[in-house]
């Protein structure tokens, strides 16, 4: 099994460092355009792999050839949001850079899956599908898994429980719009409006939704990373060990939940087939509202790459 990371930033580092450490793959191939970057970070990570018992091999590059015949390409490059931007003002940059990254990826590995983490993530994963022509099931765009775990931190810390109790998923694209959806969320099986009153969930769905830039006014000169890379890895451990989870993820829909030529996140079996079944849950008419301006939303982005030359 070979992996290749995209991306030698924080996010694809650590999600570099995570599939080497778990043993996920034989070989982790680290791409950035940037000359030493890569090379630096990924002998690095080598040379922690004795000290952490794993004998994943890690290497970094500036080539495209090196990553030929990855079973998996993780796609992590583009800029990072700043305060005061939001994932779509990154549109125009990133459509660019995750093209490029994409054909080039594909060349060498026509054959892999591949895993979007780039924003505005929903367009970089439409993006990915037309550059390279995979069928959906092999491009999957991170935002559902991301966006769910930073929702359950959120209800945990409001109940003051573990993590481990919550069941809970988002629906919709990454961003402002993303639809968390309280009456699918229980704690221990005991739905969430039984532990606390509509406010709470109200203010809980609100933090999540600004999950993201919460994390970037923290630190002004980056995003998030640990969680986003988690998210990611958390996908391919699923599709490599054919766990067959029920995981919320960017996928192209047609025809689903109404919804056509968009990707946007719902809930998905990952297996080793990549996208093995997409579920349709049954929605209220304010929640199929909220994802239909949603979807409406990853639309207008998409429609705007058709005046960009990327």
């Amino acid at each position: 099994m070979k992996m290749t990371v995209i991306g030698a930033g924080n996010v694809g580092a650590t999600t570099a460092e995570r599939i080497a450490y778990s043993e996920l793959a034989h070989e982790v191939v680290l791409l950035d355009i940037a000359e030493g970057v890569p090379q630096g970070k990924g002998l690095d990570m080598f040379e922690a792999m004795p000290v952490l018992a794993s004998d994943t091999r890690v290497r970094g590059t500036n080539n495209y050839e090196d990553t030929a015949n990855s079973n998996f390409v993780i796609i992590t490059a583009g800029l990072a949001r700043k305060p005061g931007m939001s994932r779509d003002d990154l549109l125009a940059a990133n459509a660019k850079i995750v093209g490029s990254c994409a054909e080039q990826a594909f060349k060498y590995s026509p054959n892999a899956f591949y895993i979007v983490v780039s924003n505005p993530l929903d367009v970089m994963t439409h993006v990915v599908l037309q550059k390279t022509g995979l069928p959906r099931n092999r491009v999957l765009g991170m935002a559902g898994v991301l966006d769910t775990a930073r929702y359950r931190t959120f209800i945990a810390m409001e109940l003051n429980v573990s993590v481990e109790d919550i069941q809970a998923f988002v629906l919709g694209g990454h961003g402002d719009s993303m639809v968390p959806l309280p009456r699918y969320t229980t704690v221990a099986g005991v739905p969430i409006s039984e532990l606390m009153p509509q406010d709470r969930i109200d203010s809980i769905v609100l933090r999540a939704r600004n999950g993201g830039i919460e994390i970037v006014n923290f630190l002004k000169t980056g995003s998030a990373y640990y969680a986003p890379s988690a998210s990611a890895v958390q996908m391919v451990e699923c599709i490599v060990k054919d766990k067959r989870r029920i995981l919320p993820c960017a996928v192209a829909l047609n025809g689903e939940y109404g919804l056509n030529n968009v990707v946007v996140g719902v809930p998905v079996k990952v297996g080793k087939n990549g996208i093995e079944e997409i579920f349709e849950i049954t929605l209220t008419p304010d929640e199929q509202a909220a994802l239909n301006a949603s979807a409406d939303d990853v639309k207008a982005n998409i429609a705007k790459l058709a005046t960009m030359d990327y």
